[in-house]
């Protein structure tokens, strides 16, 4: 037989965890909102932009951006991580829906993408904060493996020469976009499509 002790002490359990979960959802919400803004904002005004004004376009207070983000830097740091964590899962959802050359192409657009739009931030990993300096170790970490993957599949395909490195050709994307950004996004795209054409130039069929 259950004691009513027991039976009280379920209940409070469960209205704990039904109350806590819109909650968790608010923050992710809020979390997701601040992110986004924070790009938008870092994009034009750079990494030293007003923390009001991203905190007014992510339809939140002052006060709710710094319980997530107590310092610039961790704003800057789960920024830079946010979009580095989306550029690297587009390659298996880019590989699942297209051919393996395809979604090579693909991918370094979208990498293109993910350069254009952190270059507001791009002194950020300079700065000399400890928590900024760890950046670029995460970029290889998460960005190299998953153009590695999508190059093996094409390579393997025989649509793209084999004798470039993922490490060459993130350089490479980054190089590109620097020097095409101030002609704008097409000019940007046309570049990467132009270097994608160089890949496929010798690719030896399987």
């Amino acid at each position: 037989m259950v004691s009513h002790k027991s039976v009280g002490k379920d209940d409070a359990d469960a209205h704990e965890n039904l109350s806590s979960r819109p909650m968790r959802a608010g923050a992710k919400r809020n979390t997701d909102a601040l992110l986004e803004a924070a790009l938008a904002v870092f994009a034009v005004s750079g990494a030293d932009a007003l923390v009001r004004e991203i905190a007014l376009k992510a339809g939140v207070g002052v006060g709710t951006l710094y319980r997530h983000f107590p310092q610039r830097s961790d704003l800057i740091v789960a920024v830079f991580r946010h979009q580095i964590d989306a550029c690297a899962d587009a390659a298996s959802i880019l590989a699942a829906a297209q051919k393996p050359g395809e979604a090579l192409a693909s991918w370094m657009q979208r990498y293109a993408d993910f350069i254009a739009t952190k270059r507001g931030l791009a002194s950020a990993p300079h700065s000399g904060n400890p928590a900024i300096d760890s950046l670029p170790a995460y970029f290889q970490q998460r960005l190299e493996p998953a153009l590695r993957s999508l190059q093996e599949a094409a390579g393997s395909a025989g649509e793209v020469r084999t004798d470039i490195s993922a490490e060459e050709l993130l350089g490479a994307v980054a190089s590109l976009c620097m020097h095409a950004y101030k002609q704008g996004p097409d000019q940007v795209r046309r570049m990467v499509g132009l270097l994608v054409d160089g890949l496929r130039y010798g690719a030896t069929a399987p």
